[in-house]
C-alpha cells in the first residue's frame, strides 16, 4: 500500500522509503497542501514526484511558515539561563575518542526489529567488562560502518567532524564509557563508546552571545513546528505513514 495525504501519494509504485524518508515527504505535503487551502499556492500544482516541490510550492510553503508561525524574539535574560545551564555545549575545541556500532536504517527494512537488536547490543555492551574485546568484536559482527574492521573506532571527533544530531548527543557531555542510550542519527542507530574526552576552552558569554540566541530560537522554531504538523495531520487522512517515531521528531 502506498502512503499518502488525502489521497496525494508520497512514494512511486515501486519506489522503497525509509521510515525517515516518508515521514519527511510527508511534512512537505501537508504543509503544501495547507498552502493551496490558504489561497497562497494554486491548486493545479503539480503533485510532487520523486519528493521533489515546485519552486511555486516551495516558496508558498516559507510563505505560510512565516505568517503561521512568526519568529519568536528571544531576549538576553533567556540566553544568559541557557548558556549557565549548559556551558559545556559552547566549548570550543571540545574533542571525544569515539568508536560505535552503526546499525543502518535502509529503505525496506523494518525499524522495529533493527531497533530491538541495536537496544540488545546495547544492553550487552553495558555489561561487558570495558576492557575487554567485546566492543570491537560486536562492532565486527553488527555494524554497518567501515569502521567496523578497526573495531568500531572513529578516534577524534570535533564537533565539525561528524553529524550535528551524532555530536549534540556524544558532546558536551561528561558520559566516559559506553553511553546508556542509542545514538539515532539520519545515518541510523548507533551504540557508542566513548574512550576519552578533550574538555576544549570555555567560552565568555559575550563570546557566543549570538550563537546562544540562534540556538535558542531554532529550538523554538522546530518545537512550534512540530505542533503544528501534528494539528495538520489531526485534520488530514493520513495512509501509510507513521508521523511518530521513538527515534525521531515529527519534523527534522
Amino acid at each position: 500500500m502506498l502512503a499518502t495525504i488525502n489521497d496525494i501519494a508520497l512514494q512511486g509504485p515501486d519506489e522503497a522509503l525509509s521510515p525517515a524518508e516518508l515521514r519527511q515527504r510527508a511534512c512537505t505535503e501537508l504543509l503544501r497542501q495547507a498552502a493551496q487551502r490558504d489561497g497562497l499556492l494554486p491548486a493545479d500544482d503539480a503533485v510532487p514526484e520523486g519528493g521533489a516541490i515546485t519552486e511555486a510550492a516551495q516558496a508558498a510553503i516559507e510563505q505560510w511558515l512565516a505568517l503561521h508561525l512568526p519568529e519568536v524574539p528571544v531576549d538576553e535574560a533567556a540566553c544568559r539561563r541557557h548558556f549557565a545551564a549548559q556551558p559545556q555545549r559552547w566549548a570550543q575545541g571540545e574533542r571525544a575518542l569515539v568508536r560505535h556500532i552503526l546499525f543502518a536504517v535502509t529503505p525496506g527494512v523494518p525499524l522495529a526489529p533493527l531497533r530491538q537488536r541495536a537496544e540488545a547490543c546495547l544492553l550487552n555492551l553495558r555489561v561487558a567488562d570495558s576492557q575487554g574485546p567485546a566492543f570491537a568484536l560486536a562492532a565486527a559482527e553488527w555494524s554497518n560502518c567501515p569502521s567496523a574492521a578497526q573495531g568500531g573506532e572513529l578516534g577524534w571527533l570535533a564537533a565539525a567532524d561528524c553529524a550535528p544530531e551524532f555530536a549534540r548527543e556524544v558532546l558536551g557531555q561528561p558520559e566516559v564509557g559506553v553511553l546508556p542510550r542509542l545514538v539515532c542519527t539520519r545515518f541510523g542507530l548507533h551504540v557508542v563508546e566513548v574512550l576519552a574526552r578533550e574538555p576544549g576552552l570555555q567560552p565568555d558569554f559575550e563570546a557566543v552571545r549570538e550563537a546562544v540566541a540562534l540556538h535558542l530560537q531554532q529550538h523554538h522554531f522546530a518545537t512550534a513546528l512540530g505542533q503544528t504538523l501534528r494539528q495538520l495531520a489531526a485534520q488530514a487522512t493520513v495512509c501509510g505513514v507513521a508521523l511518530e517515531a521513538d527515534d525521531a521528531p515529527l519534523m527534522q
